[in-house]
């Protein structure tokens, strides 16, 4: 279980540090929730406490575990569908799965993509979602800040 000051990925939404718990009646039923301060921007969240594990909930990675993430942002463009639908589909199940190699994979291929020929609409969202994801996570591991994150990141790629 988590506790106040736990560093936790929120798969859908980033890397966040848990501000504190509250309790909210929602519905007559009344709930236990962490509020979870984003690295990305100044935004909270709050999640349930009985549903952390359902919705993927992690701690971040540790610093040690940073170098290969930036091995998968540095490798080969891996094939995609050729069939938006069917990719885009890959994509976003990648980013639920929580884990930060299968995001950094996304944006590696995304930014590349976009490299070449302009996204779709829909593209361009899973992109920003995937980056917004993994440099939360880089920030919060590494200790630096998000500038200089993001610049690693689109160095590592290109």
């Amino acid at each position: 279980m988590f506790s106040n000051g736990d560093k936790i990925l929120y798969p859908m939404h980033g890397a966040g540090i848990i501000a504190s718990t509250c309790e909210k009646d929602i519905l007559g039923e009344t709930k236990k929730y962490f509020v979870l301060k984003l690295s990305y921007g100044d935004m909270e969240v709050m999640i349930p406490v009985d549903r952390c594990d359902d919705v993927g909930i992690r701690p971040i990675i540790d610093k040690e575990d940073i170098p290969p993430v930036f091995d998968v942002l540095r490798a080969e463009s891996t094939a995609m569908p050729s069939n938006w639908n069917r990719r885009q589909r890959e994509n976003a199940e990648k980013l639920k799965s929580g884990n930060v190699l299968a995001v950094a994979e996304v944006v590696r291929n995304l930014m590349r993509s976009n490299h070449e020929k302009p996204l779709s609409a829909g593209e361009k969202k899973i992109l920003t979602s995937a980056r917004q994801i993994l440099e939360s996570e880089l920030v919060l591991a590494g200790g630096k800040e998000l500038e200089e994150v993001k610049r690693l990141v689109e160095e590592a790629v290109y």
